[in-house]
């Protein structure tokens, strides 16, 4: 049996530089008018013996952590305004849509990390999440089935009691539908 390979964390020799000096060549990188030749020419002339192309990929692992970072943010804020507006809200469709978009991206990003990704674990999250999806929804039709059950009996019953107004009969019947209508809807 071949021995399973571990997933190591990635260490360049920007990372290990001293921290005044690491800081300073995030300063530059936001910079765009620094080329990766300038800050390795820069880091050189510091005693720093880093080629352009650890500064570049440095510079991808780092700007790939930010904007994953930013985009996790950018959803919090979303979901957390969405929270103030609609206090009555059913939250549970939001957060796993926002679990499975998070999966669906790290699929969709993993390349070399496919070697290391427990594939099995992710396909249960979303066997996981897809059921719970199922559930959420019989338990929502069963809800529409009784309410239409119990509108039914009610209006029934209120019919035969008004029956002498024919008039009335209908303005209680479309108060009814109303209701039932407002009731069932998805909002």
């Amino acid at each position: 049996m071949a021995k399973e390979r571990k997933k190591t964390r990635i260490s360049s020799k920007v990372d290990e530089l001293p921290p005044e000096i690491k800081q300073q060549v995030d300063i530059m990188l936001t910079d765009t008018s620094n080329s990766y030749w300038n800050i390795s020419d820069w880091l050189k002339a510091k005693g720093y013996e880093i080629s352009k192309s650890s500064v570049g990929r440095y510079a991808l692992r780092s700007n790939s952590a930010t904007q994953r970072l930013l985009e996790a943010q950018s959803r919090t804020e979303a979901l957390v305004n969405v929270v103030k507006k609609n206090p009555d809200a059913d939250y549970t469709e939001a957060g796993m849509m926002l679990m499975m978009d998070g999966l669906i991206n790290r699929l969709a990003t993993a390349e070399e990390e496919f070697d290391y990704l427990p594939l099995d674990k992710v396909g249960r999250l979303i066997a996981s999440l897809s059921r719970t999806k199922v559930y959420k929804d019989r338990v929502k039709q069963d809800m529409k089935d009784k309410a239409d059950l119990a509108f039914k009996e009610m209006e029934g019953e209120i019919m035969k009691t008004i029956k002498s107004d024919p008039e009335l009969a209908a303005k209680l019947k479309e108060i009814l539908t109303r209701a039932k209508e407002m009731m069932l809807s998805d909002d």
